[in-house]
């Protein structure tokens, strides 16, 4: 059981995902006559297994979890939200624009798998490909069923008998906030800033098309904080805050200059199938790579460093 006693009384605990990355780091803080949780992991059996065991372990009833809080909508933070809601009666609070994405990609009558088809094909991605990445979005739909029932988030909370500001990071979701304790200058993160990987900064239908400008201004936000550690989502928490924030721009800075020079009559997918000719991508990963390189594509475009030459497919040059 992947567990441990952090700061304030709290836990850090890793839930199973079935990904490379392995597990999404949920928390746990007492609260007052019962808990508060911070993200929930996956709707799988895996996760709902190490969910039971850790409340067995920690003695923890269902029901002592009074309050959840989700850091943004992604399947592997809030897929369990709904099930998790159902075990505990627990509120749950997350940001607006988070939980009306929710809705408009998981919920009844939602045609967000098809709008996403029509993006990755306008961009260049061939036929059979985005037919995979499309099957793959669909049937992502039962790790995040059923959907919570939300509340909108505020600006300040209480857990771990600590004051916390709420941050709105917005960039690798719209909605993506973080929970800043300034007297310990302690941030809980989400996948706001990830040690030896890079938040995924992607475009899809119905939210911003400029992520990675929301991304970089949040990062910049975060940094004029005193922070000395981050409990993030993914890997070990982050010590040396600050470098690790210029370590992403600087990344992003790279990437930006050469996705520009890549930009010579090609498309978002050729110019991905560069950036990614080093691995063998599933339609799941291909699904992040275009939508990747489309929000970087889209940073260039709004800074006229390059131009969009014709719409079907969309073709990109430099200006």
């Amino acid at each position: 059981m992947n567990i441990e006693g952090i700061e304030f009384g709290g836990y850090r605990i890793g839930i199973p995902v079935p990904f490379p990355m392995k597990y999404v780091y949920c928390y746990l803080f007492k609260q007052g006559n019962g808990y508060v949780m911070i993200d929930v992991g996956l709707n799988y059996r895996a996760a709902k297994d190490t969910w039971h065991e850790v409340f067995d372990h920690l003695g923890i009833a269902p029901r002592d979890i009074q309050t959840i809080y989700l850091t943004h909508f992604h399947p592997d933070h809030s897929g369990l939200s709904g099930w998790m809601q159902e075990q505990t009666g627990a509120d749950l609070y997350m940001h607006e624009i988070d939980a009306a994405m929710i809705e408009r990609v998981w919920g009844a009558g939602s045609v967000q798998v098809v709008r996403l088809k029509e993006m990755v094909l306008q961009h260049g991605v061939p036929e059979e490909l985005a037919a995979g990445i499309a099957d793959h979005m669909d049937k992502l739909g039962k790790n995040v069923l059923p959907l919570p029932v939300t509340k909108p988030i505020g600006d300040r909370l209480e857990f771990g008998e600590k004051q916390w500001k709420v941050i709105h990071t917005p960039g690798h979701s719209a909605g993506h906030v973080c929970f800043y304790q300034e007297e310990e200058g302690i941030l809980i993160g989400g996948d706001h800033i990830l040690e030896r990987i890079t938040p995924n900064i992607s475009v899809w239908p119905g939210a911003s098309q400029h992520p990675l400008h929301e991304y970089i201004a949040s990062l910049r936000k975060v940094k004029k904080l005193s922070i000395q550690k981050v409990y993030s989502a993914h890997h070990s928490p982050v010590q040396n805050v600050g470098e690790r924030i210029d370590e992403l721009i600087e990344h992003h800075d790279e990437r930006l200059a050469y996705i520009e020079s890549l930009a010579d009559y090609k498309t978002a997918f050729e110019i991905a199938e560069v950036l990614f000719a080093h691995r063998e991508l599933t339609p799941h990963q291909w699904r992040f790579a275009i939508a990747e390189t489309i929000a970087h594509l889209n940073y260039l475009v709004h800074e006229k460093r390059i131009a969009k030459q014709s719409q079907h497919p969309i073709i990109y040059v430099k200006k």
